[in-house]
This record gives structure tokens, C-alpha cells and sequence, in this order.
């Protein structure tokens, strides 16, 4: 896979944390279509947050399709796909938390997932790269305000 997952991250701005990084090793992943690390040191100022454990899993994984999906031949009649399949792609970020003192750990997640339709990675790869540029950057410049909504609920 041409993802490499990072060693170290540089965290986006959150409220009440200060430079957020997390250095990160090869954990082994849940599938053989994945790539997982493990965030196992957190650096800047984050207080309460801890690393990876056993109770407390802190991962992020990167999964691709376990078959890739291609374009089927047109119809001879009518010249069109009677199909169109769709290859997935996922980045999902696990961290367990508390959510009640005494009560076990529970595990929160973020999943992106990018759906590329077979045949436009060919045929339109300049759109497909635009499309994910927009995405990580609307992610990036909301990541305070998204972690805020997440701890208010207030959009």
C-alpha cells in the first residue's frame, strides 16, 4: 500500500491543548487488508489524555479493499454499465474512554471513509485528488471547533 502511517503526528488545534503530538509504532492490524499503529507517547499539553493500553486502546488504522472492484463491459445494446462498483477505503481512529468513574473503559472512533467508484481513478484522478485535498483540509480547520461540538453538542 502506498500509505505509510506516521510515527509521529502533529495533532490539529484543539481547545485547552497546547501543540498536540503523538508518536505512534506499528501495531498489528485487524485485517491483512489494514495497516494499524498504536499512539504510545503523547507530547505538548494534553491533560488526561493517555496513550495506547490494553483497557484504554488509542489506534489508528488504515484499511483498503480486501478485492478491487472494477468496471463491467457495457451493455452491446445499450452501451451503458448496468453497474457501478465501488472501491472503499477507511481510516478509522479508536480511543477508549471513560464515561462514568467505576464504569468500564469504552471505546469512541472516527471513521472516514472514501468511496472511489471503478474506472475514475483512471479517467478523472485530478477530481478524485481534489475531492480528498478539500476533505483532509475541511477536517483540519475544523478540528477545534469539531471537538468542541463533540463535548457541547453545540454546532
Amino acid at each position: 500500500m502506498a500509505i505509510t502511517l506516521p510515527s509521529s503526528v502533529t495533532g490539529a488545534a484543539q481547545t485547552g491543548f497546547t501543540t498536540p503530538g503523538y508518536t505512534t509504532t506499528v501495531d498489528t492490524p485487524p485485517g491483512i487488508n489494514a495497516k494499524q499503529v498504536a499512539v504510545t507517547a503523547i507530547t505538548g499539553t494534553q491533560a488526561g489524555v493517555d496513550a495506547t493500553s490494553v483497557a484504554r486502546p488509542f489506534t489508528i488504522a488504515f484499511f483498503r479493499p480486501l478485492s478491487f472492484a472494477v468496471l463491467g463491459k457495457p451493455n452491446p445494446v445499450t452501451g451503458l454499465l448496468s453497474s457501478f462498483p465501488v472501491n472503499v477505503y477507511k481510516l478509522i481512529t479508536r480511543k477508549g474512554v471513560t464515561v462514568l468513574a467505576g464504569q468500564p473503559n469504552q471505546i469512541a472512533s472516527i471513521t472516514s471513509s472514501l468511496n472511489v467508484p471503478a474506472g475514475s481513478d483512471v479517467v478523472d484522478p485530478a477530481n478524485l485528488r481534489a475531492m480528498i485535498s478539500a476533505h483532509i483540509g475541511t477536517l483540519t480547520s475544523i478540528s477545534a471547533g469539531l471537538g468542541d461540538t463533540a463535548n457541547t453538542g453545540v454546532a
